[in-house]
């Protein structure tokens, strides 16, 4: 049946400040992995364009910055792809989020991962123009770094 395969994406912008530390930790994993049946890719895309990256892989954790209303800077969320489903309602597909484009796939029947996990990282700065994170996401990054290690053994 052969190895199975995993695939861990950082998602972000590194010019938008917080908004690159799923890059920075994407980054960072792939210096700390080295084993063929994991893939570890960096990329700014969203919607609908990231099934193409997540088909053919059996298992993935996704790294991005989160937004939430009461959360800390620095905190990390661990979450599965069903968090996400705020809303069905679209206007472009650059706007689908993360549920309604993984439903998609599997309704057109795309081979995607069995499993989802997502390391979301609480954010302040995504609009300055920086490819710095700020202080407290920066002190997440290791962290979550090792969260992610510790997801991989899991499983």
């Amino acid at each position: 049946m052969g190895k199975t395969k995993t695939l861990i994406l950082g998602l972000g912008n590194s010019l938008l400040s917080d908004d690159g530390v799923g890059l920075t930790i994407a980054a960072e994993l792939k210096n700390r992995l080295n084993e063929s049946d994991i893939t570890v890719m960096e990329t700014s895309v969203a919607g609908l364009s990231l099934l193409d990256l997540l088909v053919g892989y059996d298992r993935a954790i996704i790294i991005d910055a989160i937004q939430t209303l009461d959360g800390k800077p620095g905190q990390i969320y661990r979450l599965d792809p069903e968090a996400f489903d705020t809303t069905r309602r679209t206007i472009s597909p650059h706007d689908v989020n993360f549920t309604t484009a993984l439903e998609f796939g599997k309704k057109v029947g795309l081979p995607l991962p069995q499993e989802i996990v997502i390391f979301a990282i609480e954010v302040s700065d995504v609009s300055t123009f920086s490819e710095e994170c700020t202080p407290q996401v920066t002190r997440a990054i290791p962290t979550c770094v090792e969260m992610v290690l510790q997801e991989l053994k899991r499983w």
